[in-house]
């Protein structure tokens, strides 16, 4: 039996006390005992995840939020039961090591990969209906909940058991191919650029792979190699998903010294539509010990952001809260910095994400929903320039997108058109970059880390000079990212930097 905590706002939280609040988004069942039997079985099985896992990832995420890693966030809209195979595992894998090596290379960091995979089962939709061939059917939310042929949309509870079981064999196998050296499949001169098109583009990402590849010829020549160094044959990738249905969260939701653990994903984020303070999922998720994911889009305000972020993080832990924007490309300049100031000014310690695929959906002439490879790019870049002229850092990105050559979003380098969409439109739900798109925006991403860092390393020179020209100390910023100076100092950092001065004096 879970113990029932006290939290600092007076109300005490148990992983079902989220019951006793409004919800959002959840199918309607015909059988609410099937739904009870189902979820009975879910509780049962072992977890997914180990709690020495989730900690070992917020302690990462910490670390990004001081520009000392960046995350990597991504993979499917909405997973599908037939992806749970090899050759679909495995392209996902790949464009997550790829596009992680190449933002290593540009901002000369470490990467946290996390996928969203093994659980992205469930989705969240406008409506509880859809017109699908001139016939209006349940709106499908997931292959959890429903099936996508419109014949098949009535809420199935048995479906949270499959996801399990679909979920288990995914990481199982995942963890197999890492364990195994999958990871060596991320070899730059590997990697295929026929894609790229424009011979000066072109040109410079070959130059980047060679200079990749020279790098790991360098440390295999000084023997550091997969065979003699275990690390470079393996990396560490972190499941997640949406935390979407509340009976399905609670069952895998185990307590482990004292704390409770969501053991069904290592990392769970909160979607736009269910962020309400007063809501049962904001209720569930403030009592979990995971790092939480908050989308925040332009619905958002910076006060209910701030007074939710103070809600799921009461102590202020870092590593705990990633604010993840998806405020669309052309309104980032407007509706970000008020959000950005309000969490600086309340000494909300979070790490900054980008996700620039939802807010810039729209829908062809032919009906097709897509994004185009422009907006993201754009929403990205602008959403890192922003928080570096509030003296804040992108640490991260959150894409939906997939290891095939599937034709969702128009534009990038294969320069798809809307007629192209028809042609490999395999998503239940929302578009994703195909991998030629995702690649192009790592390399466009490397590109703007890459010059941060030498911005940053010019004003640590300049600094440096000054301070010699004038006798003065020099510190070096915590951030890779950050444009120097940026912040004052912490009451902690000036009491560190007193006590080494009284260490150095005389006696």
């Amino acid at each position: 039996m879970s113990t029932i905590l006290p939290t600092n706002d007076n109300e005490s939280w148990s992983p079902s006390s989220w019951r006793s609040k409004p919800i959002q988004q959840q199918p309607e069942y015909a059988d609410e005992s099937a739904v009870d039997a189902a979820i009975a079985e879910v509780s049962r099985l072992p977890p997914l995840v180990h709690p020495g896992e989730v900690d070992s990832l917020k302690r990462l995420l910490a670390e990004a939020a001081q520009g000392k890693r960046f995350l990597l966030q991504g993979g499917d809209c909405a997973e599908r039961f037939a992806d749970c195979n090899q050759s679909a595992i495995e392209s996902k894998l790949k464009i997550m090591l790829q596009m992680s090596l190449t933002l290593m290379w540009g901002g000369r960091v470490p990467t946290v990969r996390i996928a969203r995979m093994a659980g992205q089962y469930a989705k969240p939709r406008s409506k509880p209906t859809e017109i699908v061939d001139g016939v209006e059917v349940a709106s499908f939310k997931g292959d959890n909940v429903n099936g996508f042929e419109p014949n098949n949309r009535t809420p199935d509870p048995q479906r949270l058991v499959r996801a399990y079981f679909h979920s288990a064999a995914t990481l199982n196998y995942v963890r197999a191919a890492l364990d195994g050296g999958f990871a060596d499949l991320h070899r730059p001169h590997e990697w295929d650029l026929d894609f790229i098109h424009d011979a000066a583009k072109r040109q410079d990402y070959e130059k980047m792979t060679e200079h990749l590849q020279d790098a790991m010829e360098f440390m295999s020549a000084c023997g550091i190699n997969s065979s003699t160094t275990p690390s470079l044959k393996s990396v560490d990738l972190y499941s997640s998903h949406e935390g979407l249905l509340l009976p399905y969260e609670e069952a895998l939701t185990r307590e482990v010294r004292s704390k409770h653990y969501n053991l069904g994903a290592h990392f769970l984020w909160i979607g736009d539509r269910t962020r309400q303070l007063d809501g049962a999922h904001i209720e569930y998720f403030r009592g979990i010990t995971n790092p939480i994911g908050v989308k925040v889009g332009p619905s958002s305000n910076p006060a209910n952001v701030v007074a939710l972020i103070q809600r799921l993080n009461p102590s202020n832990e870092l590593g705990k809260i990633t604010i993840i924007t998806r405020l669309g490309a052309d309104k980032v300049g407007e509706l970000l910095p008020p959000f950005v100031e309000a969490i600086k000014t309340n000494n909300l310690g979070v790490l900054w994400c980008s996700d620039p695929m939802h807010g810039n959906t729209y829908t062809s002439e032919d009906g097709i929903k897509t994004r185009h490879f422009d907006q993201i790019v754009k929403e990205v870049l602008s959403t890192a320039s922003v928080l570096r002229h509030h003296g804040c850092h992108l640490g991260g990105v959150h894409f939906e997108m997939t290891g095939e050559n599937v034709t969702e979003c128009v534009g990038g380098p294969q320069n798809l058109s809307e007629k192209d969409l028809s042609l490999q439109y395999t998503t239940y739900c929302d578009p994703r970059l195909n991998y030629h798109q995702s690649m192009e925006v790592a390399f466009l991403l490397a590109g703007e880390l890459k010059k941060q860092r030498k911005e940053k390393e010019a004003n640590i020179r300049k600094r440096k000079k000054s301070a010699d020209l004038n006798g003065d100390g020099l510190s070096e910023c915590a951030s890779p990212f950050i444009s120097m100076p940026t912040t004052p100092p912490t009451p902690l950092e000036t009491d560190i930097k007193r006590r080494k001065l009284q260490a150095n004096q005389p006696q």
